[in-house]
């Protein structure tokens, strides 16, 4: 039995009608390197059975504390059953990406059953020039960008031959505490908050301003400062850095506001090599390229819809901060940063050269955060009014100016080819979540063998027009390609 973390809990408290709390992603497959040249839903299920002790996520459903007086825990579910869990679709013809994109977004649409483990899959079959999907969707409670990425390493092989896994050894798998136990653990926990808070208010209160939305708090920036002042002075901390910082308030655009239940969903990929000679001719990182590509797709798109703002976006960047010894665990390990996005900016060079300053400005700025800064906040609540708080501030955060912007993640791939029940892998695009208060689009990008693999979450309401910024991505870097050859021939 293991109880989910207090940030673990947000992702559960953050659903609602309108949002959803899984994230996942999208294989793209060729099936000719399997065997019999296809892949059937038994095959997937047979290769899941085999590895299932390898991805605890899998086969843990939740358990609930009585009145939520405490954190839920991950438990065995001793009725597992992975047919419910894997199913197959097809589609109709010719099966293109915008037939795939539109079933995977009516699929992430729906919220998981919280009385079985938190994920389903789906193989698609019927896609044209012969390929397979398989979507995955687990919830964010159980898993980040990594532990994500490394329980899909566990579905994966290094060649079209499945590689050898060990059978579980024998193990009972244990019934629920009694609730009463439960009960007498959750008034411990709570007996004990009053004295949590205290130790951690003069550890937070100094990066209360670090917070999404903090700019729109009276005040806050003041108090953050002074008590980071006191911090340094009685030596509880690192304080803060005193040089005057820019406050970043997110414009209003089209795609920020209430969001609905609907999605959207659209994919594509751009050649690495492509995005590392464009770093290396400006010295800069993928990461900072990657950020530019965004910013040009999302100014093409608000140029084409009348709505740039004077400012730059405000952009919520997950950052991992899990360390070697938590590789290959569940749950949550990040934090989170806040970056100027320079959409107002036409010239692409100069939004290039603000994009680099304004994430080295960002870093900066987020390095004297303890690691745990995310988990520490999340945590000042008690267990019984996360829920409650997590449901206002996303109705508020809706229903007045935004807290960011979007979402921009990039996640780190292997560089080699992978295979699953022998069909060769041929893309990966991330299918996340998107909220009231963290905006209508999010962006997210895993490497993979040789290429960027781009996917983009909308709501539907906000931003019909998806498609279009997988375009825009295509052409900023053509247009950073050229700036690149420019900037070579001098």
């Amino acid at each position: 039995m293991r109880q989910l973390s207090a940030l673990d809990v947000q992702f559960l408290n953050a659903e609602s009608a309108t949002t959803t709390g899984h994230v996942g992603g999208l294989s793209i497959l060729d099936p000719s390197t399997a065997p019999r040249g296809l892949v059937t839903v038994e095959d997937i299920r047979a290769l899941i059975a085999k590895r299932l002790h390898l991805a605890g996520p899998l086969h843990w459903r939740l358990l609930e504390v009585p009145l939520n007086l405490d954190h839920p825990y991950w438990v065995e579910d001793a009725d597992f059953d992975l047919e419910y869990h894997v199913r197959e679709i097809a589609l109709p013809a010719p099966g293109n990406d915008q037939q795939l994109a539109e079933q995977v977004a009516r699929i992430a649409a729906r919220p998981l059953d919280r009385r079985r483990p938190l994920w389903e899959a789906y193989l698609i079959q019927g896609l044209e020039h012969g390929r397979i999907a398989l979507y995955t969707k687990v919830h964010h409670a159980a898993i980040d960008g990594v532990s994500g990425a490394e329980l899909l390493g566990v579905l994966m092989d290094l060649t079209p031959e499945p590689r050898h896994v060990d059978p579980p050894g024998s193990r009972q798998v244990e019934g629920p505490p009694p609730r009463l136990s439960l009960l007498a653990t959750a008034a411990r926990r709570l007996a004990l908050q009053p004295v949590k808070i205290a130790l951690s208010v003069p550890k937070m209160l100094p990066h209360l301003d670090e917070l999404p939305g903090a700019a729109r708090i009276p005040g806050a920036a003041a108090l953050a400062k002074a008590t980071g002042r006191l911090a340094r002075a009685a030596k509880l901390g690192p304080g803060r850095h005193e040089a005057e910082r820019p406050v970043l308030v997110p414009p209003h655009t089209p795609f920020n506001g209430p969001i609905t239940q609907h999605r959207r969903f659209a994919y594509g990929s751009l050649p690495l090599d492509e995005v590392k000679r464009v770093k290396n001719a400006f010295g800069h990182t993928v990461n900072d390229v990657v950020m530019a590509l965004c910013a040009s797709a999302l100014h093409r798109w608000l140029a084409e819809h009348q709505a740039i703002p004077a400012t730059p976006l405000v952009t919520l960047v997950p950052l991992s901060v899990r360390t070697p010894q938590q590789a290959g665990t569940a749950g949550n390990q990040i934090s989170v940063m806040l970056a100027p996005l320079p959409v107002h900016i036409a010239d692409p060079k100069a939004r290039l050269d603000e994009v680099v300053s304004a994430m080295a400005a960002a870093k900066q700025r987020y390095r004297p955060l303890p690691a745990s800064w995310l988990v520490d906040f999340s945590a000042m609540l008690p267990a019984a009014l996360g829920a409650l708080s997590a449901r206002a501030l996303m109705k508020f955060a809706g229903a007045t100016s935004p807290l960011v912007n979007l979402v921009v993640s990039n996640v780190p791939g292997v560089q080699m080819p992978l295979y699953t029940a022998g069909a060769k892998l041929l893309g990966h695009y991330p299918v996340s979540a998107i909220t009231d208060a963290s905006g209508g689009i999010n962006i997210t990008v895993m490497s993979y063998d040789g290429k960027l693999d781009f996917g983009i979450v909308v709501c539907r309401e906000l931003v019909p027009d998806v498609w279009s910024l997988i375009d825009y991505l295509r052409d900023g870097l053509d247009e950073l390609g050229k700036l690149a050859d420019e900037e070579g021939a001098r």
